[in-house]
């Protein structure tokens, strides 16, 4: 199962500018958010508490942000 993270990547450069200064405030690579980000990585849940903090995400918005499904076509 796919999730599309556009949103999170909205919010992301809303409050950081880039996606480079949220992965240092995160203590990761820029390479590690890409992963993630892209898919590739899978978040642990420390990781969507602590970035829901940064990024100001309400435990209500936490599905639109982290869980929304990625449609895909067939």
């Amino acid at each position: 199962m796919a999730f599309n993270y556009d949103k999170l990547r909205g919010r992301i450069v809303e409050k950081y500018g880039c996606q480079v200064k949220f992965a240092k405030a995160m203590g990761w690579s820029e390479r590690t958010l890409s992963l993630k980000i892209c898919g590739k990585v899978s978040w642990k849940q420390s990781d969507i508490c602590k970035a829901m903090e940064l990024l100001d995400i309400s435990g209500d918005d936490m599905q639109e942000y982290f869980f929304d499904i990625q449609v895909q076509n067939i």
